[in-house]
């Protein structure tokens, strides 16, 4: 091949055809528990995340509802990924080993997105969430509906493998996707670049800006008990149990189950048995969906 300006540019359209394909080809089963935040700024606050509004009867002047602040905020991450393809394979025309090479980089980076969003989820146990507890913890603060504070649990604790029950059906789930520049294919493949007259290297890469944090922790239950009837009970009761500040009942009643694959038949069992321990009718059954995703694993 002819390293010509011609040349080039149709083997940087087909490269950027496989990173595409390799792009859609990733899981994106992360958006069911985060929301994406689109971002401006190096660093965004999320201090209004305190504060629930609540709907009160209309007696006299409105009261205004002022946002409780809170000193969370979610710093961005510059993330990248490069490949170098030498000047001797385009000269010869051996790039059939590039191109699933490509896909593969594509598939790699519309990949990170879930691998982040389910790290963060697995790192609620020691993380803080904008109250400053861990965002799994047993004693978050809460006003009751007299103004005092108690402390409300979205644990049960364990030490096994952990399991997650969470409400994602709300405008704000769970897990937060931060992203200020989404990633994008970008390329250093001119004759008169440096890399390609020092190193005979033609350099392409893709780039993005972005990072997770933590919603709300009321919408979610972590556990590391061993994951049966009674466990998935109690994580259940406990999320439709929760409540806001002064006593505002959240109604939350559309859960997702979200194992690794090592706890996969055991979600199965509880959601899509007919029956349980013994013979007797599972009462579970249907009450949540099953989520297995490997990046739990």
């Amino acid at each position: 091949m002819l390293i010509n300006s011609a040349n080039l540019d149709a083997l940087r359209l087909g490269f950027k055809t496989n990173f595409q394909n390799g792009l859609g080809q990733a899981d994106q089963d992360w958006q069911k528990i985060a929301t994406v935040v689109p971002s401006a700024t190096k660093e965004q606050k999320y201090g209004w995340l305190g504060k629930i509004p609540n709907v009160r009867e209309w007696i006299g002047a409105r009261a205004v509802q002022n946002l409780m602040q809170h000193d969370y905020a979610i710093k961005e991450k510059a993330l990248e990924l490069t490949l170098g393809v030498d000047r001797d394979d385009i000269e010869t025309d051996n790039l059939g080993i590039y191109n699933p090479l490509f896909t593969e980089m594509g598939l790699s980076t519309g990949s990170q997105w879930a691998q982040m969003v389910y790290a963060q989820l697995k790192s609620g146990f020691a993380s803080n969430c904008y109250d400053g507890q861990f965002f799994f913890d047993t004693d978050h603060p809460v006003l009751d509906a007299a103004g005092n504070v108690t402390s409300v649990a979205n644990t049960d604790g364990g030490s096994g493998t952990a399991w997650f029950m969470l409400d994602a059906s709300r405008a704000l789930k769970p897990i937060i996707l931060q992203k200020r520049k989404d990633f994008e294919f970008v390329s250093k493949d001119k004759v008169t670049d440096d890399n390609v007259f020092h190193n005979k290297e033609f350099i392409y890469g893709a780039d993005a800006r972005a990072n997770t944090g933590f919603g709300f922790w009321q919408m979610a239950w972590g556990s590391k008990q061993t994951l049966d009837a009674a466990s998935y009970a109690t994580a259940r009761a406990a999320l439709m149990g929760m409540k806001g500040d002064y006593g505002r009942p959240l109604g939350l009643n559309r859960f997702l189950l979200v194992v690794p694959p090592s706890l996969e038949s055991a979600g199965r069992k509880i959601l899509n048995s007919d029956y349980g321990t013994g013979g007797v009718t599972n009462e579970w059954k249907g009450t949540a969906e099953l989520m297995v995703t490997p990046w739990l694993a």
